[in-house]
């Protein structure tokens, strides 16, 4: 690995002073290298999907392992928008003449090199590669052993546009073993990584946040929340409690508790079970929802559990306070969304819920860096300093003060 981290820190500098234009030629190179192989790219995919149902993967892992034509689509747009996107690099903000007469500003500058450990997801490393890319950085791609070969295939795909562009190929690098060591080594040389990105299981996070000798951008669980006060509007709270939880079941942002006005519970929860026993989605309730509806009993763990599947908690609530209590106790401050006409309640939501994204008559699922207009997202960050929610282009820089002069000295 120590070579895999000399050849990134080199490759670092090359793609740092490089232009847009550069840099976007490669984005592009790589989206039509992805279009000319997307039967390869099913096959070696196929070669996944059995492997991990052999291991006997659940729903949501092979669902996230596979990649559809839709998905390999959506990746192929997802290079195209990330070209399409201005350049964080270089830019100067907050320019100020000091009383000395020099020039203050700030500049984004990339990161350097970024280690991104994850798991299932092969589109990630398109995701990953983008960003890093169009940032200036230069990135070690570390993907899980279930994706081994749709990994591989994509990194082809990669190193097609990086040679279009002449960009050196260890800007990208996939690791393409399967040997758990690998991880050890990346997260162990702050001499060639300047920050880690691991995306995957709560446990996987865990343990490179608590190893890692560099510093770590984390992405925990999404333990997300709806709440439906008592003045939301029943249509808008029964579409989104819908697709907060049944549009993907495997993804962060996919609603794990509903929680309801008791003012309103026994007239909406009777509508919502039914929409999820449609769905095939078991409810587990506090006994106050039990009393209404059928469902399973909740425990105490359930409420801070990201089940990934088509499992909901529920929980009827005494009001605003109460519901805010609950999510900034059981969350895990990373989407969180009210529905509610009361402008007033909505603007405390906003303000008091201790989440990246909070969110009015909205469901969770927009909690996405697509849908934030940042084109594909590194993951979303539930960390305070640095990045904080969806961590596209600008995430992944950092900046310097700069200072421009005309001759001036500083006085004793």
């Amino acid at each position: 690995m120590s070579g895999v981290g000399a050849s990134a820190r080199a490759a670092s500098a090359e793609i740092a002073r490089s232009d847009t234009a550069t840099k976007n030629r490669a984005l592009l190179a790589t989206a039509e290298a992805i279009q000319a192989m997307q039967s390869e790219l099913s096959e070696a995919n196929q070669r996944d999907l059995v492997a991990g149902r052999e291991k006997g993967l659940s729903d949501a892992m092979l669902d996230r392992l596979t990649l559809t034509p839709e998905r390999i689509q959506g990746m192929v747009e997802g290079l195209q928008q990330v070209a399409s996107l201005p350049d964080p690099v270089g830019s100067i903000s907050e320019m100020d003449y000091r009383p000395s007469g020099i020039q203050l500003g700030k500049m984004r500058v990339p990161l350097g090199v970024i280690g991104i450990i994850y798991e299932s997801r092969p589109n990630v490393t398109i995701e990953a590669a983008s960003l890093c890319l169009k940032s200036g950085n230069a990135v070690i791609l570390r993907g899980g052993s279930e994706a081994i070969h749709s990994n591989n295939a994509l990194a082809g795909c990669i190193q097609q546009g990086l040679e279009v562009a002449g960009l050196p190929q260890a800007v990208v690098q996939v690791v393409d073993t399967t040997d758990r060591e690998a991880v050890g080594y990346l997260i162990s040389m702050p001499e060639y990584v300047d920050v880690i990105v691991p995306r995957g299981g709560k446990g996987l996070i865990e343990r490179i946040s608590q190893d890692a000798r560099v510093p770590v951008i984390k992405h925990l669980d999404g333990v997300c929340h709806v709440y439906i006060d008592a003045e939301a509007d029943p249509k808008k709270a029964l579409a989104i409690a819908e697709n907060a939880k049944t549009r993907r079941y495997g993804v962060c942002n996919a609603m794990e508790t509903l929680l309801v006005d008791s003012l309103v519970a026994d007239v909406l929860l009777p509508s919502l079970q039914s929409i999820y026993d449609r769905h095939g989605v078991e409810l587990r309730g506090c006994p106050k929802t039990q009393a209404l509806i059928d469902c399973q009993p909740a425990t105490e763990e359930d409420w801070s559990t990201e089940y990934l599947a088509p499992i909901l908690s529920v929980k009827v609530v005494d009001g605003l306070d109460d519901a805010i209590q609950h999510i900034n106790r059981y969350g895990s401050h990373h989407t969180d969304s009210i529905v509610t006409e009361n402008y007033t309640r909505g603007r405390r939501f906003l303000r008091e819920v201790d989440s990246a994204s909070v969110m009015i008559n909205a469901s969770t699922a927009f909690a996405d860096g697509f849908e934030y207009g940042l084109g594909a997202e590194i993951g979303i960050s539930t960390d305070k300093i640095h990045a904080r929610g969806p961590v596209g282009l600008v995430g992944l820089t950092s900046q310097k003060y700069v200072v421009f002069g005309d001759g001036e000295i500083r006085e004793p």
